[in-house]
């Protein structure tokens, strides 16, 4: 089920979702708005539950922080902790 974005503040909290999403937009949008490389679009529910069907949610914090066919381990933001990249997942496929 597709969530309004509305919604996402509630589910995450505030700070976490605001978080989120800024990482999402300067670290991650780049790729998963728009495909490349494969990575699923951050739009493309299809693509988000076959991934979380086939490895779960561990299974996609797995490939975020360590990397993924052409996506390099933590998607290339080595400033970013570990927790937060969690959170960019949760972010990304709540979204969805």
């Amino acid at each position: 089920m597709k969530l309004p974005l509305l919604v996402l503040p509630l589910l995450l909290g505030e700070a976490v979702y605001a978080d989120s999403q800024t990482t999402y937009q300067q670290k991650c949008m780049a790729c998963h708005d728009n495909g490349v490389a494969g990575a699923p679009k951050m739009s493309d529910r299809g693509a988000w539950t076959a991934r979380l069907a086939e490895r779960g949610i561990e299974g996609m914090y797995t490939s975020a922080l360590k990397g993924r066919k052409a996506m390099p381990p933590k998607g290339a933001c080595f400033d970013c902790s570990d927790e937060q990249i969690k959170r960019v997942v949760d972010f990304m496929v709540k979204g969805n």
